[in-house]
């Protein structure tokens, strides 16, 4: 029987992770350890300060006081006796598409697995209401990836629309969206007459083509991008070797 780590950002005890361990716990043998909190936006910050405290819970859960990456870290680690075969991360509340992903702790517990060697999928509902759905999709693609050859340090991101089962149009391959520029943050007076301030929105698709995440989504189509670890932009390797090569000239 496969072995699997889930984790996510939103915290230990919340409903989307509990979702996927109910979908996925049927057919696999499963591990859970997520943050004690939640950590949306952590990235892939590892904790580096201090030593992290892993916290038996009653549900057969762990937590971590720490990131989703500390918690996939720790979940692969020698820590417990078996190995890990494959890293699931969700249900996260909330899509992430396009340029999410460089915030997003949900892919970065992913994207820790995937480092760590191992296959890894990232798992969030364009919502908050129908975990169900997702944790199904999830069942069915962790079902099958054994059979999905992918490149070395990639993983799968997945999005799932926020409707019932029934109402899905089926599963779309698409690429990354990019949003546009986040909005202002928002100042607020704290109780001793200080200005503070809340980390707005994130900007709205600025890219979204028929191809990409976000059209998969409006469309009521699960997103399914393959993602990678190496962020060259290698079509401007040429051009900025040649803007350096000036620069040397010109000295």
């Amino acid at each position: 029987m496969r072995k699997l780590l889930l984790s996510n950002d939103d915290g230990v005890h919340a409903p989307g992770l509990r979702a996927l361990y109910e979908a996925l716990e049927p057919q696999a043998k499963v591990r859970v350890i997520a943050p004690d909190r939640d950590r949306s936006g952590a990235s892939n910050s590892l904790t580096l300060t201090r030593p992290l405290m892993l916290t038996p819970l009653e549900s057969g859960f762990y937590s971590v006081d720490g990131t989703p990456a500390d918690c996939v870290y720790l979940g692969v680690s020698r820590i417990f006796d078996e190995g890990v075969d494959l890293v699931v991360s969700g249900i996260n509340h909330g899509g992430n598409l396009g340029d999410d992903v460089l915030y997003s702790g949900t892919v970065a517990a992913a994207m820790e697995g995937r480092s760590l060697g191992l296959s890894a999928i990232a798992v969030s509902l364009c919502g908050h209401q129908y975990f169900e759905t997702a944790g199904r999709v999830a069942a069915s693609l962790v079902g099958a990836v054994e059979r999905l050859a992918l490149p070395p340090r990639s993983l799968l991101n997945v999005n799932v629309p926020d409707v019932p089962w029934q109402e899905l149009r089926g599963f779309r391959v698409t690429r990354q969206g990019h949003r546009g520029p986040g909005r202002e943050p928002l100042p607020i007076e704290d109780p001793r007459g200080r200005t503070r301030y809340w980390i707005a929105p994130a900007g709205l698709s600025a890219d979204d083509g028929n191809d990409t995440d976000f059209a998969a989504i409006e469309a009521g189509y699960v997103s399914i991008t393959p993602l990678h670890t190496d962020l060259t932009r290698h079509t401007a390797l040429d051009d900025v070797q040649s803007w350096l090569d000036a620069l040397t000239d010109r000295g």
